[in-house]
Order: structure tokens, then sequence, then C-alpha cells
């Protein structure tokens, strides 16, 4: 008997119970991991995620040979690289003699279906296996949502419950509540200082050579000669142990905060560690529990953090696996416009979008406001298609797979899937950009104007938005205050801003 375990890019989970010392040891277990261009082509990728994905796979790989496990590592460039897996498996059950295929459950839908569909083909028995890193069992969520969607904040407080965590000895919420949300909402002004996130500067220039050589095209800047994204298990925990130190404090506060002067301010920069595996979201959750039991962080600092990582990570996972492959062509809106230009190359006018998009070509990353309420608030007002929106948050964002990547785009953003996700689109003006930001200063439009060649572009859009969609959104309860503001406006006033946003719409490629 011989055994092939497959080991996909974002699979790194040196935990699992397949590495455990019993399992290195066995002599007929052939640990197997492919570069493949159906990984690199699906998508149009940043260079740092294809570069970064890579590199934690072959530092994975030897990780494995060095502790003894038989590795078979196959490479881009590889001669006998047929640049998919199924092929590659039929052939390598064929050289290697392999009578069992053992995989993990693929996270992204297009793998684990293609895996399904192709079981027959290897003509050995196929089992698949948990990949032991989420805190929600995917079946029994799944169910769940198939027949209803909670709202997060439920299916946070049962998770809170199911891991006992920030409850005092009742069972109840440490501090009376659940949620603190409205606590972590200020403007940041310079201080306190934000720190640097760690750069562990990687020489992966020869790694980059051969992903150009295969012809893999990207997007955005690789950092090549000095990688800055964690790639190893040591680097993740690294990165771990300084943001507990140096950002954690202040997350709380300034986790919706936006400046010219930090890009990642208080933000732990995890979520690519943690998508890969090298990190597992309960030993981070429980960092940052540890902190405030030590009484260095506060309540709703933590309390927030936590939501984040248990709570809307383990959310938009449900949803995903609950509705796909549906999820995918949802558009509650019918929006069908075009990306405009500038989203590859940050020339635009937009002080804000500007500043967003040229950080997220540069380091592969945006933190959640800014993917949110810039680049987000920006395509869901002007109607863009959300295919559109998908393939380009998925592209650009190291961190970005399709299981966090479309409920957080088509449905929290996009608001495409009708409310399935959120309650209401989350759509913004300028004057939410100008309170929690300092993007709208020196800014070539006026965040204060809805109309007039200086108005800025979010006001007008935002209120076309609100009336174009009225026959959908008018009736939301959380939307009253919106509507009834709009039709208390004087009627030369939205006619002018009506008549500002169809100036803008016919020419998006140039704001």
């Amino acid at each position: 008997m011989s055994t092939l375990r497959l080991i996909l890019g974002d699979q790194l989970n040196i935990r699992h119970s397949w590495f455990s010392e019993v399992e290195r040891q066995r002599s007929d277990v052939l640990y197997v991991l492919m570069e493949l261009r159906s990984e690199t082509d699906y998508a149009w990728h940043h260079a740092q995620k294809v570069l970064g994905i890579f590199a934690a796979m072959r530092g994975f790989a030897s990780a494995l040979q060095n502790a003894g496990c038989r590795v078979r590592y196959i490479r881009i460039n590889d001669a006998e690289n047929q640049q998919n897996f199924i092929s590659n498996l039929i052939s390598l059950i064929k050289t290697e003699q392999i009578t069992q295929l053992e995989r993990q459950q693929a996270d992204e839908y297009r793998l684990e279906s293609q895996f399904l569909t192709a079981a027959a083909q290897f003509e050995i028995p196929v089992t698949v296996v948990d990949s032991e890193h989420f805190l929600a069992d995917r079946a029994a969520i799944s169910a769940q949502f198939r027949q209803k969607i909670p709202r997060m904040e439920f299916f946070y407080r049962a998770l809170r419950k199911q891991y006992q965590i920030l409850l005092d000895a009742t069972g109840q919420p440490l501090g009376g509540q659940w949620n603190f949300d409205q606590d972590n909402r200020k403007r940041w002004n310079g201080q306190p200082a934000a720190p640097a996130w760690p750069n562990y500067a990687a020489d992966l220039s020869e790694l980059w050579q051969e992903i150009t050589t295969a012809g893999v095209k990207t997007i955005g800047q690789p950092q090549a000669s000095a990688f800055p994204w964690p790639i190893t298990r040591s680097q993740a925990k690294d990165a771990l142990a300084q943001f507990i130190q140096n950002a954690l404090p202040n997350f709380g506060a300034y986790q919706d905060a936006m400046s010219t002067a930090s890009p990642t301010l208080f933000h732990a920069g995890l979520s690519f560690a943690l998508n890969l595996k090298l990190l597992h979201p309960l030993e981070v959750i429980q960092a940052a529990l540890h902190e405030y039991e030590a009484g260095r962080v506060s309540l709703s600092t933590v309390e927030g953090f936590v939501r984040q990582i248990l709570g809307w990570r383990e959310f938009v996972r449900g949803v995903y696996w609950a509705r796909m492959p549906e999820y995918g062509q949802l558009n509650a809106l019918n929006h069908q416009r075009r990306l405009p230009s500038w989203h590859w190359d940050g020339k635009t006018k937009m002080n804000c979008a500007h500043h967003a998009i040229e950080q997220s070509l540069q380091l592969g990353y945006a933190h959640h406001i800014q993917r949110l309420m810039v680049t987000g608030n920006f395509a869901l007002l002007a109607g863009i298609a959300p295919d559109e929106v998908d393939a380009w948050y998925l592209g650009i964002y190291v961190d970005a797979f399709e299981w966090v990547e479309m409920p957080n785009t088509r449905g929290m953003s996009q608001y495409a899937d009708g409310g399935l996700l959120g309650s209401k689109p989350y759509a913004g003006s300028a004057t939410y950009i100008n309170k929690m930001s300092d993007y709208c200063k020196g800014c070539h439009y006026e965040p204060k104007q809805r109309h007039g060649e200086s108005a800025c572009p979010f006001n007008s859009l935002y209120w076309h938005f609100h009336h174009r969609h009225a026959a959908k959104l008018e009736k939301n309860p959380r939307l009253g205050m919106t509507y009834q503001t709009w039709q208390k406006m004087p009627d030369a006033e939205r006619a002018a801003t009506l008549a500002q946003a169809e100036l803008y719409l016919e020419q998006l490629d140039h704001l």
C-alpha cells in the first residue's frame, strides 16, 4: 500500500493530524505539492500573492522533508508538470504506484468541484478529510445557512458560547454586552504613533524569475528582493507576536480609521498567514485574550478583534459554502457597468481611491474599511457589475481566496445578494470618508459639495444610488432616515444632484 496526500497551497497547516509524529514516520505516505498555471491563471493575481504562496509552499515542503517525510514537489517549470491537479495526480498515481489518494477539503468551490468530478478518473480509493483549521463545522453551518442565513451577530454569539470566549461565570458576555463596535470608531490624527509591520525581506528573486519565465501574468509590484510577507510558520508566529505587542492595544479604537500617513495603522496583517493556514485562528484569538487577561488591552479592543476572526471570518465561510455556486451569479441590483480603468494604476483625482488603490498595487493589501468604504463603496454607488468587482478584489489582495473574498465583495460590499449577508447596502457619501480619514485634505474634489465642477463624486453618486434603487430599498428600516432626507431636499437640489451623478457616470474613467 502507498498513500498520496495532496497538499494545496492554502493548506500549510503543520498542526494537522497528517503531520503528527506518528504520521511523519510512515514510509508508505508521499506528500505532494504542486505549482500550477491552472492556479495562477484562473484570475489575474497580484504578484506578491503568487510569489508568496509559492514561497510558502516551498518552505513547507522543505520543513516536511527535514522532518523525515517523503515529499514530491512539482515546480512551475518542471518538464513533467501538466499544469493542473488532475493530470498530474493521474501521472503520479501510475509512476509512484499509489494505491490510495488522500486530500483535505478544498476551501474554494471551484477546486472542490474539480476534485469531486475527477474522483473516478483516479481509479483508486479517495479519502477526503477536514482541513482542521476552521472553528465552525463546514457541513453543519452549510446545512444551517441553506435553510436561513442568520445575522452575523447571533452566529458570533453562538461561537462565543461554544468556545467559552469573553464570558463570565454565568455564561453572559463580559462587560454586559456582546458587541463594543460603537467604541471602536475613532479618527486617527497621528497619535498614538502607528507601528510598522514586520518586514521579513526574504530574497525571492530566483523564484520570481521562475514565475516570469513560466509566463505567469500578474498585477502589482512583486517586491521579490525584499519580500515583506511571512512565508513560514516561524515568521507567521513572529508577526502575530509583534502585532499583539505593538498594535493590538490601539487596534480597537482605530480599526475603522484611514490615513495617508500610514497604510496599515494598527491592523494585524495576519490574514495572508491565516488563509494559508500558517496560523490557526484559535491561536490568534488566544494570544489576544491573553493580553486582555493581563490587563494590557481593553475589553472593547479585544472583543472587536475576536469578532473579526471568530465571527466574521467563520460567518462568510458559512454563507459561501451554503449558497455556492448560485451565490457567484447573484446581481440583485442589476449593476452592469465596467470597472473604471484607474483601478489598475491608481490614477484618479479622488484622493481616497488613489491612496487605497495605489497602496493595494504596492502592498497587495488594504484594510477592511478601505476595501468596504472606499473602493467597494464607489463600485456600489457607480453600479459596477459584481463580476468585475469580484475579479478585482480576488486578484489584487494577497489574502483573497474566493471563500472569504466573494461573500465580502458580492454580499457585504456590493449588496448583490439582495441582503442575504447584510441587512442593508454599505453605501456612504464623502461625509463618512472625511470623518474617518485625512483623504479629503488636498483632494481635487470638495467633500461638502453635491454638485458643481468640484463636487466629490461620492456625494452625487450616493444619492443617485438611493434614488434609482428606491423601489427595492426605501422600505428597508435601516434606510428610513436616508430616504426621508432625500425627500425633504428641494426639487432643484435633487435635480442638480442627479444631473451631476449622471455626468460622472458618463466619465467614470476620468474621475
